[in-house]
């Protein structure tokens, strides 16, 4: 009989540990909906960003183009790139003792989209 409470115990709380994700996952929804304008998504911070990964990518398209006519879709490349270049970005400014507010999921979307854009229009 000992094993049934056991049991029972351990289902109960399985059941309260799936109620406390659910509410997480509430509160993340409800944090998804807060966006901000999109004006204030585009920050020149962004697009300085952008602007440089694009002329990197740009100059790497045009030497794969002229080598061999191909270009590979990059896409992901410039999405892991520009994840990382905010991030040392941020970095850095912590270690300087400069207050900066971090960069969203929006700005990081627009610094991909410019960057792609930018080596599509060097193709």
């Amino acid at each position: 009989m000992g094993s049934v409470s056991n049991d029972e115990q351990e289902l109960k709380e399985i059941e309260i540990l799936e109620r406390d994700d659910i509410e997480k996952v509430g509160d993340e929804l409800e944090d998804a909906s807060r966006v901000a304008p999109w004006m204030k998504q585009i920050t020149i911070r962004g697009l300085i960003a952008s602007i440089l990964i694009g002329i990197v990518y740009s100059v790497i398209v045009m030497k794969l183009n002229l080598t061999t006519g191909l270009v590979p879709n990059l896409n992901v490349s410039v999405a892991l790139l520009g994840f990382v270049f905010i991030k040392l970005w941020t970095k850095i400014l912590e270690k300087a003792n400069i207050d900066s507010t971090p960069f969203t999921r929006q700005e990081n979307t627009i610094i991909q989209t410019c960057a792609v854009a930018c080596y599509s229009a060097s193709f």
